[in-house]
């Protein structure tokens, strides 16, 4: 294994978290049952760009104007069992960073998936040629 594949299996260090992992590597929690996987992006996010299967759908923030969802603490407490580990994933892998960051304020080992569901804008500002979840390849549908 070289030295980008063994980044690829190992969380990195972050502030507030327990740490950010590849999508790769929330892939394989997620098959495996070592973590839940939480879905931070509004519903039309995921019903209309994609989800991932097995994921739990719950906004860090709402649309219309983004403002934080009131029953976000709420509904990752009823998500994630005691002890378990829990994934965010947002769009791009920022709302995900404070959904993580809050997790683990209310006692959740919580970790950020780098490059979210479509990745970094490319120059044209399209998402999905520049990493993220459909990116690699992993497991998810389309309504």
């Amino acid at each position: 294994m070289n030295e980008s594949q063994q980044a690829l299996e190992q969380p990195r260090p972050a502030e507030g978290y327990a740490g950010d992992i590849s999508p790769q590597l929330a892939a394989q929690w997620l098959a495996g049952g070592q973590a839940v996987l939480v879905d931070v992006r509004t519903d039309a996010e995921r019903e209309w760009v994609g989800q991932v299967p097995g994921a739990v759908p719950l906004a860090w923030k709402q649309w219309p104007g983004m403002a934080l969802n009131p029953g976000f603490d709420e509904g990752l407490r009823a998500a994630v069992p005691p002890g378990a580990k829990v994934m965010m994933l947002c769009r791009s892998g920022v709302r995900s960073i404070a959904a993580a960051r809050r997790a683990t304020e209310l006692g959740v080992e919580a970790y950020n998936i780098l490059e979210g569901f479509e990745g970094d804008a490319d120059a044209q500002g399209h998402r999905g040629r520049r990493g993220g979840w459909r990116f690699h390849g992993l497991p998810w549908r389309q309504n």
